[in-house]
């Protein structure tokens, strides 16, 4: 079973999820937009066999906002190993998805002795141009009225990125072969980005001005770099994988099929499973 909770820092209260006991915890993160809800599956298959903790990004899903204007990822790093701190948990292993990434490598460089073993699960190298592009197109910040404008916006926003890469280029050069996920998945992720519609492109945007490529040259711990074949940042792990050659290269089906997922759990948990 999934629980949910709250435990404070300074800037207010974070929500987190949680499943399962005993082990070596594990703390996932997720990708941006939408909340810690986004990895429920994974947290119900891992909670299986060991404590599992997912905090939404402060600024997303049920989590207070930043307290800074200087959102870094090396911010957003801090606040999660302070809410750690909270939940009393000091050594663990690790698991990020896109944004939670670069999370992810932050709290793996700031305070390697605390992160076991990591998996980063989809890791962008943006070239500047993209970068500067993305920083000015990809997650805009949301403005409210009273026409609701802000809610066919974001749900527009949220569909299309499983339609085009990246999702504001809507042309034939740029389709996603995979089509939409199911009308409850849309719908409850649409739902958590309507929660932090006034700060959901924080988090995002510094994950897009994250510059990786002198960062991850510093990870020291043991890592699994994974990358599904549907991914749309698998573009990048070639390039990624060459940054990091002390890491176990993955390339996964995803978690969408039954089968994928099962395989994919498999292979992380192994991973995790090594003394």
């Amino acid at each position: 079973m999934i629980r949910r909770g709250f435990t404070e820092i300074a800037e207010g209260q974070v929500h987190f999820r949680t499943a399962g006991t005993g082990g070596v915890p594990l703390v996932m993160m997720h990708a941006s937009p939408g909340s810690a809800k986004l990895l429920e599956p994974l947290i119900g298959a891992f909670g299986q066999h060991r404590r599992v903790i997912a905090c939404d990004t402060l600024g997303n899903g049920d989590s207070c906002v930043p307290g800074t204007k200087d959102t870094t990822i090396a911010y957003f790093a801090d606040a999660h190993l302070r809410a750690l701190d909270a939940l009393g948990l000091d050594r663990f292993d690790l698991y990020g998805s896109h944004t939670g990434a670069n999370i992810a490598c932050e709290i793996a460089i700031a305070a390697p002795h605390r992160v076991r073993r990591l998996v980063l699960d989809g890791v962008s190298l943006y070239a500047p141009e993209e970068r500067a592009d993305m920083l000015v197109h990809y997650a805009p910040g949301v403005t409210l009225d009273q026409n609701g404008s802000q809610l066919s916006w974001i749900w527009n926003f949220v569909r299309d990125a499983y339609l085009f890469w990246p999702w504001y280029r809507r042309d034939a050069a740029h389709r996603r072969p995979l089509g939409l996920p199911s009308a409850e998945e849309l719908h409850d992720k649409v739902v958590e980005v309507l929660k932090s519609a006034r700060t959901y492109h924080l988090s995002y945007n510094a994950a897009i001005g994250y510059d990786k490529e002198p960062r991850l040259r510093l990870m020291g711990v043991p890592t699994l770099l994974a990358c599904a074949r549907s991914d749309m940042l698998f573009e990048y792990f070639d390039r990624v994988r060459a940054l990091m050659p002390q890491a176990e290269p993955l390339v996964t089906n995803g978690i969408g099929k039954p089968a994928a997922f099962a395989e994919t759990v498999a292979a992380f948990q192994a991973f995790y499973d090594r003394a």
